[in-house]
């Protein structure tokens, strides 16, 4: 009988699934994607792979918790950040703050991964679900700038936000690629508040 090292059986459960989760995310972060395997991550935990199948399936099955576990977290960051701006410009500059944040965070990294994964479809739409989430604050903040399309310039300021975020991870300083971009920004939608 494997020895339960919380209070409760789902307790357990519960702390097992997310150092699974965890590892799968380190996994994804350091090496190539066929690395993540249910033994490897398994090994990471101290778990054997048919362990591991009492909490994931398949290894396309944990790689789509990941990605559930992954996006929440990710907003709940951009959400607490433009939550404490006052105007509709200081929020957006969260958004972007947060978001250049993200480009060196593990998770981040590991979502990246992914992006070439042979995913099933509806996990590939879960993931476009989830990253249209978590673009609706930035586009409401560029309404409420008076941006005059808020939705071409969500997709163009998301894709600066690319392009920064490999600058970043290419070695350039975070805080000169922030101030570019923003920069950027600013001159593209004006300097109302």
């Amino acid at each position: 009988m494997p020895k339960i090292d919380a209070p409760t059986v789902a307790e357990h459960h519960r702390l097992r699934r997310a150092d699974l989760l965890a590892a799968a995310t380190r996994l994804l972060a350091e090496g190539p994607l066929d690395a993540v395997t249910l033994a490897a991550v398994g090994e990471a935990v101290g778990l054997s792979r048919s362990s591991v199948y009492q909490y994931f399936d398949s290894a396309p099955a944990l790689l789509a918790a990941v990605v559930e576990d992954a996006f929440p977290r990710a907003a709940g960051r951009i959400d607490r950040a433009m939550g404490t701006a006052e105007t509709p410009k200081e929020r957006i500059d969260a958004y972007v703050r947060v978001a250049l944040e993200l480009a060196t965070d593990p998770t981040h990294r590991s979502l990246e991964a992914l992006a070439d994964a042979p995913l099933p479809p509806e996990c590939r739409a879960r993931i476009r679900e989830l990253h249209e989430e978590q673009y609706a604050p930035l586009r409401a903040a560029l309404l409420a700038q008076g941006a005059p399309d808020a939705d071409l310039a969500a997709g163009l300021i998301l894709g600066l936000l690319q392009s920064a975020n490999r600058a970043i991870t290419g070695g350039a300083s975070r805080d000169r690629v922030l101030a570019a971009t923003l920069r950027l920004i600013h001159q593209g939608i004006g300097s109302r508040n």
